[in-house]
């Protein structure tokens, strides 16, 4: 039996990678990843020389077999997706069970995640928040979704895009215009923003900006959280 080693890579600031996965990443034989040029950046940072698997999702099926096949003589393997923790809206789900069904240990490495970090600063008073990643691009889903969402009395997350944040805002401010509300932009990076209170407010306030970078975290609070 091998070890898979599941790494949490930054979600920008490359300082945050943990003293433990920075360990970890020098003593394996190789390491899949989502996109082998961010991940070779990343390791570049460290110092770090390893082989490069990729490992997305539109092939992830195909390089879990070639993960599979060097742990099964005997090497170690770590995983890193583009940045924070994999299997939350990123690939390693496919490659962790194909591993544990083949009998090898998959390990965590606990570090980054643009969930967790956006709940930290949130404010929100809900004892449940549940993830939920990216809506559907498809207008009828996200928004038949969203209402679905905002009927639970549990907060949820959402990740979005520059380009659809706009719409969501839209969206949500229709169905409950006084609903608690915080995004994050950038986070960890030069530009690291919170923007807090309702979808109008927020959509005002970014309204005032030239442009919108990178991707978004929101989080919205729960029905009765307030």
């Amino acid at each position: 039996m091998s070890n898979l080693y599941i790494i949490g890579t930054p979600i920008g600031n490359l300082g945050d990678l943990s003293f433990r996965a920075v360990e970890i990443l020098k003593t394996v034989d190789l390491v899949a990843c989502e996109d082998t040029r961010r991940t070779l950046k990343l390791l570049n940072h460290f110092g770090i020389r390893v082989k490069l698997v990729s490992c997305r999702a539109q092939n992830e099926g195909a390089a879990a077999e070639k993960v599979i096949s060097a742990l099964n003589e005997g090497q170690t393997a770590a995983y890193a997706s583009d940045a924070g923790t994999p299997a939350l809206s990123d690939p390693g789900a496919v490659l962790v069970r194909l591993a544990v069904e083949a009998g090898h240990e998959a390990i965590p490495i606990p570090g980054p995640s643009a969930f967790a970090s956006l709940v930290s600063v949130a404010g929100g008073r809900d004892k449940s928040v549940l993830f939920e990643g990216f809506l559907s691009p498809k207008t009828g889903r996200r928004r038949s979704r969203l209402r679905e969402l905002l009927a639970q009395e549990s907060a949820f997350v959402l990740y979005e895009s520059p380009f659809r944040i706009f719409k969501l805002l839209e969206d949500l401010a229709e169905f409950d215009k006084d609903r608690y509300i915080c995004i994050g932009r950038e986070m960890t990076k030069v530009h690291e923003e919170y923007i807090r209170g309702s979808a109008g407010e927020i959509k005002a306030n970014l309204a005032k900006k030239s442009e919108q970078l990178g991707e978004f975290s929101v989080f919205i609070s729960g029905k009765k959280s307030d």
